[in-house]
């Protein structure tokens, strides 16, 4: 019966939202003042019917409450018991009744709770508000999202890639997390290409999101020269090998910055040859695994610049941690030099 009545409110939101979902992806748009705000959660690890739960639940609606942004990115393990279905309703409906877009990209728990990542994508495209393509397309699990000028609606100012890092490592003889597979490394390059081609040439910004982090973060944090800020309180983890998404990143020129979860008790951010590799602030109710206090991060994107402005934001309203990207993370020449 719960099931049933959650799949009915579900319908009769969406009767209000009459192929919003749809038309949500062409409404992505830069504000007359040239900024855009993203709110990424993180790691929300919904338990139906647990009350640590109930924090995140929380979490989630004051920091939409207060920063009230124009979309929303989930990046993976939304959901962390059975039933799958309702867990995740019972997340994405606080966004969904603020009738703000929003994205999801899974993480390797999702699909632990019954339900497959395949069955999970649908559930989310019931949802209204979501700017999941069918998966039926080529793009599905990744996708790509554009947000337009302010000043034209047809004209591409932006790229976002979500993308699904997979779960666990299915190579034998080789244990942990699992990688970008070669054909998501090609799909992100054709991507980059028709992005590119579609604006006569030019590259525009671009920013990335998906759950695990690459083996590059924990380069970056091993290396003296890269600017780190934020906290970093766990070794990144990341897959054991490299599949190159990185590479491919950094020689398609349109990425300015990853944002993954994953690691509860990271929130840092670090340089890496110009591309800001980020985490998010974890989102979820209180575990056995994360000794910071939740929220979320917050990314501003400025228009027709290669640049952007981003916070934590806490629970309990205290904004911590704000930079821009690229000034604060490069390194300052002294007046002597």
């Amino acid at each position: 019966m719960r099931k049933q009545m959650l799949i009915l409110r579900t319908l009769l939101v969406g009767c209000v939202w009459t192929c919003t979902a749809m038309l949500n992806a062409q409404s992505l748009r830069f504000h007359p003042d040239g900024t855009f705000k993203i709110v990424q959660f993180t790691d929300t690890h919904y338990k139906v019917g647990v009350a640590a739960s109930d924090t995140m639940i929380d979490c989630v609606n004051k920091v939409l409450d207060a920063e009230k942004p124009d979309l929303v990115i989930f990046t993976g393990d939304v959901i962390y018991n059975a039933p799958a279905e309702e867990g995740l309703r019972t997340v994405l409906a606080q966004v969904s009744r603020r009738k703000i877009p929003f994205a999801v990209v899974f993480g390797n728990h999702d699909d632990e709770q019954g339900l497959s990542r395949p069955q999970l994508y649908d559930i989310v495209r019931t949802v209204p508000g979501n700017l999941l393509p069918s998966r039926g397309e080529a793009s599905s699990p990744d996708y790509t999202l554009t947000i337009h000028a302010s000043t034209n609606a047809k004209k591409d100012a932006a790229t976002l890639y979500c993308m699904d890092s997979n779960a666990y490592s299915q190579v034998k003889g080789v244990g942990g997390y699992d990688w970008f597979h070669g054909n998501q490394v090609a799909w992100f390059r054709r991507q980059a290409a028709a992005v590119k081609a579609a604006n006569q040439g030019d590259t525009i910004p671009a920013l990335a999101f998906f759950h695990i982090p690459l083996p590059e973060y924990r380069e970056a944090t091993a290396s003296p020269n890269a600017i780190l800020r934020g906290t970093r309180m766990e070794k990144a983890c990341s897959p054991e090998l490299n599949s190159g998404m990185f590479v491919a990143m950094k020689e398609a020129g349109d990425v300015m910055a990853t944002f993954v979860g994953h690691d509860h008790d990271n929130d840092y951010a670090v340089m890496w040859y110009d591309i800001l590799l980020a985490y998010g602030r974890y989102t979820g109710g209180n575990t056995v695994y994360n000794h910071l206090p939740n929220g979320a991060r917050v990314i501003r994107l400025n228009e027709g610049t290669r640049t952007f402005t981003t916070w934590l934001h806490l629970r309990n309203g205290q904004i911590v941690d704000k930079y821009a990207y690229p000034d604060d993370f490069q390194k300052k020449n002294s007046p002597n030099q």
